[in-house]
């Protein structure tokens, strides 16, 4: 028996992912959970369990093609006692296959139609014979998303929104394509990715003229734009699709940048008492094993700090007009990774020890330069700390992270000429940035923890005074 696996939803609400590689090919032999892909998300690389026993008997999918949820990736041979119901099972019953609890996430299982269609819209248009009215089956409802409402005007007449999935409508806006001109090859007249894209680049063009040249010159920009656009200056642009980590990076930016009133601050912290501690530990005992860093001892002294200074450690909630005051600390790092930024989060780190928080600290790094961060991990932060100073960087202006008050940036340590004691010595000094929204942050507020990260890195034995 052939059955079929469709990308399921993994449980973050997104319309599609790319297929970064396969772990199995055609012809291989599969256990239930086996990891058989691997597929980025807009947050992360997750892996791809098997919810068959079988063999590989088809992969409908490339690496690095983005594929909708609900559309076959992979077919499999499975055995009637593996994918079929027992013998004398009730009709209904054997149709419905029992549900595999592989993945946080999945959702109805792979063969089931019940994904919703969402209700036909209130727009004022002229009668259809009910004989013209498209017909959609409940398996391309599954995947394809088709909602009655959503009907093609050559097949109508109405003045209806053409027949489309939500990412060709935002491929076609990006394009400046009017879908209403553009005839659907899809089932029922669906209108698809090829049919928008051949549409600007072999068909009638006018209606895309207009923002073709802004797509083509911006830097990079080019999803979606066809291959001969991109070669328009003979190979001296190199053009990468905007999609993953990075296409939700940056609307996460620009939503953060654009919502919450930023303010910024500075202060510059002679830190060669907390680098000289820094050189105690390494060589004892208790952290032996533990990677210690400049980072590490700046995390602590933010956990401290926060106690005194509880406001940035809260979201501001639009919705119900409150402030949301958090009773715990979910630290995101900021963490510089192939894929793009990512910020994952130690959860509950102010319940840590500085050894617990040196562990957490090496594991989610490790983790998110490898890809392998879990979107559970991404989720849920309150307040973050970016580090620009392993780049060399002094000082800068961070934006915060989407429901998050607060955000502070470590500067590189650098010996610098500096006044101690009464004279001026060599001494290692580093720079704090703390942005903060200003809605929820007052600038006393915001200075105060600023103050007291810098007091407790001049000189850690402050810290007694503050817990």
């Amino acid at each position: 028996m052939i059955k079929e696996f469709r990308l399921p939803d993994l449980g973050e609400g997104l319309t599609e992912s790319e297929i970064v590689n396969w772990k199995v090919s055609v012809g291989d032999t599969v256990s239930l959970n086996q990891v058989i892909a691997e597929v980025e998300t807009a947050k992360a690389v997750v892996e791809l369990p098997s919810p068959f026993a079988g063999v590989i008997t088809a992969l409908h999918e490339q690496p690095g093609t983005v594929v909708e949820v609900g559309k076959p990736i992979v077919s499999f041979e499975v055995t009637d006692d593996a994918g079929a119901s027992p013998a004398g099972t009730a009709p209904a019953e054997a149709d419905t296959p029992k549900r595999q609890p592989n993945l946080v996430g999945y959702g109805a299982v792979v063969e089931s139609s019940g994904r919703p269609v969402r209700r036909q819209r209130n727009i004022a248009a002229p009668a259809v014979e009910p004989a013209a009215a498209a017909v959609v089956e409940p398996a391309e409802a599954h995947h394809a998303e088709i909602h009655p409402a959503e009907t093609h005007p050559a097949e109508t007449g109405s003045f209806e929104r053409p027949r489309s999935t939500p990412p060709v409508r935002k491929l076609a806006k990006d394009l400046g394509v009017e879908l209403t001109a553009v005839a659907g090859t899809g089932a029922h007249g669906l209108i698809t990715r090829d049919d928008v894209r051949n549409f600007v680049g072999g068909g009638d063009v006018s209606v895309a003229t207009r923002h073709l040249s802004a797509v083509a010159d911006a830097p990079g920009s080019g999803a979606g734009v066809p291959a001969d656009l991109a070669a328009v200056h003979g190979g001296r642009e190199t053009r990468t699709p905007i999609k993953g980590v990075r296409k939700v990076t940056a609307a996460a930016m620009v939503a953060s940048a654009f919502t919450a009133p930023h303010a910024t601050e500075f202060l510059t912290v002679d830190v060669t008492p907390t680098m000289d501690l820094l050189a105690k530990l390494k060589t004892s005992r208790a952290f032996a094993d533990h990677k210690l860093t400049p980072l590490t001892l700046v995390a602590k002294a933010v956990l401290v700090a926060l106690r005194r200074n509880p406001s940035l450690n809260s979201r501001w909630d639009e919705a119900n007009q409150e402030i949301v005051q958090f009773n715990y600390v979910n630290l995101g790092i900021a963490a510089a990774t192939p894929r793009g930024l990512t910020v994952p989060n130690i959860k509950d780190a102010d319940t840590m020890s500085l050894m617990s928080l040196s562990e957490a600290l090496t594991e989610l790094t490790e983790t998110a330069r490898a890809g392998k961060t879990a979107p559970a991990v991404l989720a849920g932060g309150t307040i973050s700390i970016t580090n620009i100073g392993v780049f060399g960087i002094d000082a800068g202006t961070p934006i915060l992270n989407p429901g998050e008050a607060a955000i502070l940036a470590v500067g590189a340590v650098r010996k610098m000429p500096w006044e101690f004691q009464g004279d001026v010595a060599l001494r290692q000094v580093m720079t704090l940035s703390l942005s903060f929204d200003h809605r929820l942050v007052d600038g006393e507020q915001g200075s105060r923890f600023l103050a007291d990260v810098g007091t407790i890195l001049a000189d850690p034995g402050m810290v007694l005074t503050m817990v």
